[in-house]
């Protein structure tokens, strides 16, 4: 999981979220702590890991390192359940399915901090199994109470967790255990839960989740290949069986399903009311997918293995072509070969994955393209005000250009992008300008999606009547854009010298 996680970790571009998780974290603990208050509550405490990362050395690789980290630690601890639950064998092969997975892969190189919410649930897991076993509570309630902390929606665990916990008809003492444990999480967390609430705006672009949508997620638990999907979805069908053990007894298929169904059904329920999914958000339900796939696997050498002792038995000579009856180091052998083959059937995925376009947006891409072509002392305006992220994310290419909208920086206002001046101001500043650089969304410039940002619309509406484009360079959904004012174009186009540009005003 190691060297999956750091092959092409340095893309050489962040995309959107991976530039706010930057940005933020670069700022001092009481400009994260004030932003907390207006926005991104839920990534708290992940900004304040960041800060302290960053500050070893501000750059991409170490931004994503946590993650590799933490997945590493996921599939450690993935093998650490199967090893409990089932055999060494079956701990092997989870570990390392979870380490091939293309999913796994792709959120071991975000600069976000899904990855390490897998790590603490994966881990909580294998707390809530040694509890059950008689362990302690507390260590699972201050994980996975850490845990919630890192992303609230981790609390969906204690569905699965409860599901397991009836699985195998645990007694009472073990329900109080849990319980206890389970309302300390919920009651520390509500803090969490009553800002986020006021903040549920963010996730206004949601949608719906449909059939499909889980039909996605399913693929993405079990191998996006045909050939991978369908074989080791046969296999955890047949690692469900034994679901229920002997009263009191905790199985691994027990842990495994709820764990992998529960919290993705639970959202997609919830987002049916009010649309909060998206797949990153139970990410950590990941971990219980290998896991019932090794438990197939071993159900089938299994299988395998008594037929051959029956045949042996019963002193009929084995057929030319029937092997031998596999020894148990051959068993764990052959499953490794087959955990290498799934890799090689995804390895095309796993590749593609490490190139920038694959992400929603190459932010890295677009400030190169503005610091070729865009002039010190030249205009910009950000189209809308959340792509300002590419200027706070690399100011290097935008060192000396003046952003028109903009009156009062992202961290002294304490805000994701900054405060903008009014209609009227942001109105009298492009009066004053014969040239001006667009940096947009492309949909929004195509007029596929409005603004309801009344400075936004008005930047629109100046652009539309008083400029003509010059010049646009596409980065992937951003446009780089050179806008001239009609009055100084001419009909040949633009002229053959740049028009001037107006003084700055003092108050800028």
């Amino acid at each position: 999981m190691s060297a999956v996680g750091l092959w092409g970790l340095d893309r050489g571009g962040m995309w959107r979220d991976e530039a706010v998780s930057f940005q933020v974290g670069r700022r001092t603990v009481p400009q994260i702590w004030r932003l907390l208050h207006d926005v991104d509550a839920v990534h708290g405490l992940y900004y304040l890991l960041v800060h302290a990362v960053l500050a070893v050395h501000p750059g991409e690789v170490l931004l994503r390192l946590p993650s590799v980290c933490a997945a590493a630690a996921t599939a450690a601890l993935v093998a650490a359940l199967g090893t409990r639950l089932a055999r060494p064998r079956v701990g092997l092969w989870a570990g390392l399915l979870y380490a091939v997975a293309p999913m796994a892969g792709h959120y071991s190189q975000e600069g976000r901090s899904y990855a390490l919410v897998a790590a603490g649930a994966t881990g909580a897991t294998l707390l809530l199994v040694r509890a059950v076993q008689g362990g302690s509570w507390w260590a699972y309630g201050a994980v996975l109470g850490l845990t919630c902390w890192l992303h609230e929606f981790a609390v969906l665990l204690l569905c699965a967790h409860a599901g397991s916990l009836a699985l195998a008809r645990a007694g009472a003492r073990v329900w109080r255990g849990w319980g206890c444990a389970a309302g300390g999480i919920l009651l520390a967390l509500l803090p969490m839960v009553v800002v986020s609430r006021g903040q549920a705006a963010q996730v206004a672009w949601l949608r719906r989740p449909t059939a499909a949508s889980g039909q996605a997620l399913l693929r993405g638990f079990l191998g996006p290949a045909d050939s991978v999907y369908w074989v080791c979805l046969g296999l955890a069908l047949a690692g469900v069986a034994g679901l229920v053990g002997r009263r009191g007894d905790i199985t691994l298929p027990g842990v495994a399903l709820p764990l992998t169904v529960v919290p993705p059904t639970v959202l997609m329920l919830a987002s049916q009311v009010s649309p909060l999914y998206v797949d990153r958000y139970v990410l950590y339900a990941l971990g219980g997918a290998p896991l019932l796939v090794a438990a197939g696997a071993e159900r089938v050498a299994g299988t395998v293995g008594r037929l051959h002792a029956r045949a042996r038995r019963t002193g009929r000579p084995p057929l030319p072509e029937e092997p031998s009856a596999p020894r148990s180091p051959m068993v764990a052998l052959g499953g490794v070969l087959g955990v290498c083959l799934v890799f090689l059937l995804q390895f095309p995925l796993l590749r593609a994955d490490r190139d920038p376009a694959t992400r929603p947006d190459d932010l890295g891409a677009v400030s190169r393209v503005v610091a070729r072509e865009v002039r010190p002392g030249d205009p910009v305006v950000f189209l809308p005000v959340s792509v300002r992220n590419v200027a706070l994310a690399y100011p290097g290419a935008f060192r000396g250009t003046r952003d028109v909208a903009l009156a009062r920086g992202a961290a002294e206002s304490g805000t994701l992008y900054g405060r903008e001046a009014g209609a009227r101001e942001v109105r009298r500043r492009l009066a004053r300008l014969g040239r001006v650089w667009i940096v947009a969304d492309r949909d929004l410039l195509a007029g596929r999606w409005s603004p309801r940002n009344p400075v936004e619309r008005t930047e629109l509406a100046v652009l539309r009547r008083d400029f003509t484009e010059r010049e646009d360079i596409p980065r992937g959904r951003t446009a780089v854009r050179l806008y001239v004012r009609k009055d100084l174009a001419g009909p040949a186009g633009p002229p053959s010298v740049p028009p001037p540009v107006l003084p700055r005003p003092a108050r800028w």
